[in-house]
């Protein structure tokens, strides 16, 4: 009697999401590219950036009202004669004639002589006059230059992801686009003969391609650049050309499906010829798992439930991608569970969780099928493998989808 070779114990989680980020590490080197400030919110500055000019450019009043010599109103009420009229944008001014006033809007340059502004509120006036009501001293409601930023200081350091506060202060100082650093770029291959896209007919077998659309969404949402989004079936030469196409433009290719250990695997099959790795992950979902690198390009395999998928991507890959985009870590919290839980000895489990307050509800069951239910989840749960039964009302550690 033959006796089978023994199995290699599963890998744990930590391990493997490890493995992938060593690989995805050598991207942080990224080179820099110039994109208009209109793209670039959510990229990551690839140099510090100082200010090219003053901020105010120029002396202007922060108020609708009269600009005036503070001697001119030291004493109110008092009747001045009105020189002109100064709006936003107006340039060439004439210098503010002792005793008199001149009419002028927000922003609008304050004339050579005058030193404060009177709001329009404390005033009153003919058209030809105006009696100011309060007095005030040199300087007030007058911006003067300089006194937002100066010309040469740092306005937003190098590796700030640009939000839109930072597109306002640039773009406020006069940058038309900005140095950042390119994204991460990815394509994600799906495979199997049973996938179809959404809106076609369904015939008998067939279910519709939910993880490439999925995957394609989550990448974007971790600050990647999706380059592409293509499906092969379970034909190796078909898969081989699509997989030749992804490596050829991407940083990193993600594939779901032909995995496992069924007669149809067919990117183990061909990747394992190409030096790929395949074997288990202690987690539940997502256990079977691949890892490849073909010209330089890792090659990231998931298992193709698709609940398994987008958790595989979800433990494995976001946390390093979010950090390649200089994005904020994934959010965890301890919460008290509502239900209690069972789960496999020896396999950490990641159950689909909803939080209301401080505690966190089941949503649905372990199955790796139940996509649509994950819809309603807004947490993993995280249940560490030496675990198998915790009541309700237990600490659990979540992490935010």
């Amino acid at each position: 009697m033959t006796s089978r070779p023994a199995l290699a114990p599963a890998r744990s989680v930590d391990d493997h999401r490890q493995r992938i980020e060593a690989l995805l590490r050598p991207l942080a080197e990224r080179e820099t590219e110039r994109v208009p400030m209109a793209a670039a919110l959510g990229r990551r500055l690839a140099e510090e950036v100082y200010a090219p000019l003053d901020l105010p450019v120029f002396r202007n009043s922060a108020m609708d009202g009269y600009a005036v010599r503070a001697d001119s109103v030291a004493t109110v009420p008092v009747t001045l004669p009105l020189a002109g009229v100064v709006a936003a944008g107006n340039a060439g001014l004439h210098p503010l004639p002792p005793g008199s006033a001149v009419k002028i809007m927000t922003g609008a340059p304050i004339p050579p002589g005058a030193d404060c502004v009177v709001p329009v509120e404390d005033t009153h006036g003919d058209g030809a006059t105006v009696t100011i009501e309060k007095t005030r001293v040199a300087g007030d409601f007058v911006r003067e230059p300089g006194t937002d930023v100066r010309a040469g200081d740092l306005l937003v350091a190098a590796t700030t992801v640009v939000a839109p506060r930072h597109v306002a202060a640039l773009a406020a100082v006069g940058f038309g686009d900005l140095p950042v650093t390119r994204r991460v770029r990815a394509a994600v291959l799906t495979t199997g003969d049973e996938l179809v896209p959404a809106g076609s007919a369904l015939a008998p077998g067939q279910i519709y391609n939910s993880n490439g659309i999925a995957l394609a969404a989550a990448l974007t949402d971790n600050g990647v650049e999706v380059l592409s989004v293509a499906h092969s079936t379970d034909d190796p030469e078909e898969f081989r050309r699509a997989l030749t196409a992804a490596v050829a433009t991407a940083d990193v290719v993600f594939t779901s499906g032909g995995v496992s250990k069924g007669d149809f695997e067919v990117v183990k099959d061909v990747l394992a010829t190409l030096g790929g790795e395949f074997g288990s992950v202690a987690v539940q979902p997502g256990g079977p798992q691949g890892l490849t690198v073909i010209d330089g390009v890792p090659v990231l395999s998931f298992p193709g439930n698709p609940v398994s998928t987008m958790v595989s991507f979800e433990v494995f890959a976001r946390p390093i991608l979010r950090w390649l985009a200089g994005l904020p870590e994934v959010a965890t919290a301890e919460l008290e569970l509502v239900d209690p839980v069972r789960s496999p000895a020896g396999r950490r489990q990641f159950l689909r969780g909803r939080v209301a307050d401080k505690s966190v509800a089941l949503v649905a069951g372990p199955g790796s099928h139940l996509i649509a239910t994950m819809a309603n989840a807004d947490v993993l749960i995280d249940i560490p493998a030496e675990t198998t039964e915790l009541p309700a009302g237990s600490m659990v550690r979540v992490r935010w989808l």
